[in-house]
């Protein structure tokens, strides 16, 4: 039986409790055994926290942990296995930020998921969803009007082409996801910022479509939907669905917002990914439309992100990163807290609600007999979000009790 105890730290953790001053955190087999004050060592490794501030592994409901926009020359020129080896780097970077945990929302097979349980990569725990359904010419077709296809993910072994039309083809092309391994399974139910041919606002799937999508996973196979949802008119028909998180979530109004509460709909929001996309366009590789797109959303992002947080509608944090850069995750707490949200309610949402949200009931708390994810960080971000988009600030992360970084 492994051991480890961590004492003289600063404890904020997950529930949004007041910060707890010199505790002690006992962790045996992966899991917190012990949360309070000092306790005997017995032979125990012992980490002295030094006043360092413990936190939940922050939890990522929104990733592409196997890609990574670059420019169109970079991706013409890279093989096609060499993908594989980025996607490991992408995965260390992930949790040397702090994120332990990931819901992948397109791009990553179950072999990748695999070689993370196996230890095989370093990376955070990932529920995937292989890929993601999409109409013909909708955000997740990456054919171009010139006719050439560009899309990220091309079908393989293992990753099942996504496109899919009529009832008909969402039903077996949802059970084609679940045959490949899906743990969710992400449908794309309006246009979006980074494809070719539609727009945000545009509606793709039909609410006949959406319901027989959730009727596939969820009720035939107990398996949740995520629908990237930015135009008000998908959003509603998603919600109206039963569509477990709505994605994005750009255009919502004061009735889909009630909705939302009604039904207890997940919003996850993604601040990070059109703000990314507008300062690093050049080195992404973003296009001029995707470009102008991403600063159109901008300002009605953040005033939905405003909208529904004050409402109280759940939130789980999600990224986008592989839209962006991969390891620059945490950011999203910042700009969470710039658009109106609390510190202390930031931290939450990246925790225990985005565990809640991955329906995974013993994680996202420091808590005695949940997993023992964790990091330490040298300040108090609740005086500072900030400072936890800084690698650095973040000295130590733990996944399942193991140190994985510690500086």
């Amino acid at each position: 039986m492994s051991k480890l105890i961590v004492e003289n730290i600063n404890l904020i953790d997950g529930s949004g409790a007041d910060v707890k001053k010199n505790v002690t955190v006992v962790i045996e087999d992966g899991r917190f055994t012990h949360v309070g004050n000092s306790v005997e060592t017995n032979g125990a490794e012992v980490i002295d926290g030094q006043g360092k501030y413990m936190l939940p592994g922050m939890i990522d409901t929104h990733v592409h942990l196997s890609t990574e926009f670059k420019p169109l020359a970079d991706r013409i020129a890279t093989p096609f296995s060499y993908h594989f080896y980025e996607a490991a780097q992408y995965a260390e970077r992930t949790i040397n930020a702090g994120i332990t945990t990931v819901r992948d929302a397109l791009g990553s097979s179950l072999g990748f998921k695999q070689a993370i349980n196996d230890g095989l990569v370093t990376g955070p725990r990932m529920q995937v969803s292989i890929n993601a359904l999409s109409i013909t010419g909708g955000h997740g077709d990456g054919y171009n009007y010139s006719g050439v296809d560009l899309g990220i993910v091309r079908p393989y072994e293992g990753m099942p082409d996504g496109i899919a039309d009529g009832v008909e083809e969402v039903r077996k092309k949802t059970r084609e996801l679940l045959r490949a391994g899906a743990d969710v399974i992400k449908v794309m139910a309006t246009g979006g910022v980074s494809s070719p041919t539609d727009h945000p606002k545009f509606t793709q799937y039909s609410l006949d479509e959406l319901k027989v999508i959730v009727e596939e996973a969820e009720f035939r196979n107990g398996v949740k939907v995520m629908a990237h949802a930015q135009g008000l008119e998908g959003i509603k028909n998603c919600v109206e669905a039963g569509i477990h998180s709505i994605e994005h979530g750009i255009y919502l109004d004061d009735e889909v917002i009630e909705q939302m509460k009604e039904k207890g709909t997940y919003l996850v929001p993604t601040l990070l990914a059109p703000v990314s996309v507008i300062e690093f366009a050049d080195e992404l590789g973003i296009s001029a439309v995707g470009l102008q797109k991403s600063k159109e959303v901008m300002a009605d992002h953040k005033a939905s992100f405003k909208k529904a947080y004050d409402a109280g509608v759940k939130i789980a944090m999600g990224t986008d990163a592989g839209v962006f850069k991969h390891g620059t995750n945490l950011r999203e707490l910042e700009l969470m807290v710039e658009s109106g949200a609390t510190p202390m309610d930031a931290i939450v949402i990246s925790t225990k609600n985005a565990a809640e949200c991955m329906e995974i009931e013993d994680l996202g708390l420091v808590k005695e007999g949940y997993i023992a994810d964790f990091i330490l960080t040298e300040n108090n971000p609740l005086e500072d979000i900030g400072i936890l988009k800084n690698n650095d600030e973040i000295k130590v992360v733990a996944k399942d009790g193991k140190i994985l970084k510690s500086i």
